[in-house]
């Protein structure tokens, strides 16, 4: 199902007092925006969440304005969520929600109540950067390949056939995605093929861009990575059944420092771990496609590999 917050978050802005309006609008969309604050942001509540709210309020719009004149979002989202319950046989409900964010992720993965839902934070996708609103100027003809990503974790935490470790995290979790929690949960492994899986999900979904972006990498940092595969796939080994939040921060996350980023006197290229992922991964996906692939257990995916290599 799709989910527009758009209009309610645009008279937000229109309102005599934005800033009580966002809060009642945070009310009114709690299961949503709750876990999004939570996930991807901070916790929403407190002198900090204020003052976040104050600056998204305040915030210049008129980047987001233009470009939802001249694209149609809505039939965008819809044709790229019709596109992957296909290509993945989606076989569980997964919301797709189109929402203007408060500068954090450009897009993103949520499941509340054993419901998954794949957002999109469109302030990123005016292809204008805008240091107001923290929007990264990517262009709105990205949204699909960005929501095919997220559809397929979502397929991978609530297929009832999945045999993913996260499903179970999140299982155990009563059926919410943290992801505080299954970074410290599950290992290194399952989230490094689970955004591998995604990286080609998107590429099979939505080809012809630039190989970069389907990391979300800027060129100079996939250039590295790629320099860097055979460094990067040795000294990853040792950590991949091993589980921690470290251990996910420092493989797929931005904005980590130098030293969180250290292994064996290598400084890891940020987010190195999605190209890893996506190595690990593609000899399973050519053997036994991607609805298939989503669903499989970590192991599962590793032994098709090798018996597709072996065979090779």
């Amino acid at each position: 199902m799709l989910i527009n917050l758009l209009p309610d978050f645009f008279a937000v802005l229109q309102s005599s007092d934005p800033v009580a309006a966002y809060h009642r609008y945070f009310e009114t969309h709690r299961a949503v925006l709750g876990a999004y604050w939570h996930n991807y942001v901070i916790e929403p509540t407190g002198p900090h969440f204020n003052d976040v709210v104050r600056e998204t309020v305040r915030a210049d719009r008129s980047d987001l304005r233009t470009m939802l004149e001249r694209t149609d979002v809505v039939a965008l989202a819809r044709q790229a969520e019709a596109a992957c319950t296909e290509l993945f046989e989606v076989d569980s409900t997964i919301d797709v929600v189109l929402m203007a964010g408060v500068g954090a992720a450009n897009a993103g993965e949520l499941v509340v109540g054993g419901r998954g839902m794949a957002f999109v934070c469109l302030e990123h996708f005016t292809s204008i950067a805008n240091p107001a609103t923290r929007g990264l100027g990517l262009d709105p003809e990205l949204i699909p390949m960005w929501l095919a990503h997220e559809i397929a974790h979502c397929v991978r935490y609530t297929s009832p056939q999945s045999r993913a470790e996260l499903r179970k995290v999140i299982g155990a979790g009563g059926g919410f995605y943290s992801y505080w929690e299954t970074g410290r949960a599950a290992t290194l492994r399952e989230h490094l093929v689970n955004e591998g899986l995604a990286v080609h999900a998107s590429r099979q979904l939505s080809p012809g861009h630039a190989p970069w972006e389907y990391y979300g990498f800027q060129r100079r940092q996939y250039a590295r990575v790629r320099e860097l595969e055979s460094v990067l796939t040795r000294v990853v080994t040792e950590d991949l059944d091993r589980a921690g939040l470290g251990l996910r921060l420092r493989w797929l996350s931005g904005g980590m420092s130098d030293e969180a980023r250290t292994v064996q006197r290598y400084i890891l290229p940020e987010r190195a771990g999605y190209w890893i992922g996506a190595k690990m991964v593609e000899d399973a996906i050519a053997e036994r496609g991607i609805a298939w692939a989503l669903r499989a257990d970590a192991q599962e995916l590793m032994h098709v590999a090798d018996a597709a290599s072996r065979t090779a």
